[in-house]
């Protein structure tokens, strides 16, 4: 079994894994099963969301494995995301209770606002997951602001829904304002990160709040390939650039464990995902080896300040990168 070293989160003192699995783009058909032969090859943290519409499905698979006696539920780190149309104050507890019920679960150990953007209630029963538009089409933002989520997003933890609360695709002014009112402060912030989005200026005002970091999209364009969007086509992927297949070959490592490594050896946590059993293995074992400091700095120096999980591109508004 692969020793995956964990991030100790403020306040709680709860360790986090530093590798996980993430659930965006797993198939409803294959979810029970993928998140299943996770935990049996080794994987202990499980990165879902209401968004991703396979908690349930997730939730058969620790079930599964809790039953045969794989893992006991203390042994996992389970972690989920309010969505943009819960973020009204009376509207955060009942969809986190609904969550859990899907996940067959009583707590999450780390629970995040999905985005800085509040859109209009659409009832789970009749549309889900509802996704950014309502029934009609239309995107309807709400004045619901983020203290007012935040506050509810405390008031989970009181009543022991969950155990960490955190932030996900939040700037730094954001962050700054949220920490002036904040009575629980955010254990993560999770946030697109590979080389052509680097991030360094947020990654380090989230590190000097004592606020961990956990990088999604860890491979740029190939996360997004599925989506067949042409920003994703038209960037070169970067499992062929020479830096990173030179370093490869020098370790006799994968380009996935170099761009990975290159992300858990700046202390960042990491959650890819993968179908095949034999990179699921690898993308688990990716702190066993050093890189050195200037390898580090060249994979960095690819940053082009590229995002390719923008609202705006896709949606035409919400201008939260702005």
């Amino acid at each position: 079994m692969v020793n995956v070293p964990t991030i100790k989160l403020q306040p709680t003192g709860q360790e986090m894994p530093q590798v996980g699995f993430g659930l965006w783009k797993v198939t409803n058909e294959t979810c029970a099963d993928t998140v299943y032969n996770a935990i049996k090859t080794g994987y202990r943290l499980f990165d879902g969301a209401f968004d991703y519409g396979n908690e349930k499905e997730a939730g058969q698979g620790v079930k599964r494995a809790i039953d045969e006696g794989l893992v006991e539920r203390e042994d996992l780190f389970i972690v989920s995301k309010l969505w943009n149309t819960f973020h009204e104050k009376e509207r955060v507890k009942p969809i986190t209770k609904k969550q859990l019920e899907w996940w067959g679960l009583e707590y999450f150990d780390l629970f995040l606002i999905h985005f800085p953007a509040a859109i209009e209630y659409v009832d789970p029963a009749v549309s889900y997951p509802s996704g950014w538009n309502t029934p009609d089409g239309s995107i309807k933002p709400i004045r619901a602001p983020i203290q007012e989520t935040w506050q509810a997003m405390e008031e989970l933890v009181d009543e022991g829904l969950v155990k960490n609360i955190g932030i996900s695709n939040f700037q730094g002014a954001l962050i700054l304002d949220l920490l002036r009112y904040c009575r629980i402060r955010p254990a993560t912030l999770q946030i697109e990160h590979h080389p052509y989005l680097v991030q360094p200026d947020l990654i380090h005002l989230a590190k000097s709040e004592g606020i961990a970091v956990t990088a999604y999209s860890s491979f740029g364009p190939a996360s997004f390939l599925e989506l067949e969007w042409k920003k994703a086509f038209d960037t070169p992927t970067l499992f062929k650039h020479p830096i990173i297949t030179t370093i490869a070959e020098k370790y006799s490592k994968t380009p996935a464990q170099v761009l990975l490594r290159w992300s858990t050896q700046r202390g960042l946590a990491v959650i890819p995902k993968s179908n095949n059993q034999h990179r699921l293995l690898q993308n688990l074992d990716v702190t066993s080896f050093d890189l050195e400091e200037s390898e580090i700095q060249a994979i960095s120096g690819l940053d082009k300040g590229l995002r390719f999980n923008n609202p705006f591109e896709y949606l035409g508004t919400l201008h939260i990168f702005a």
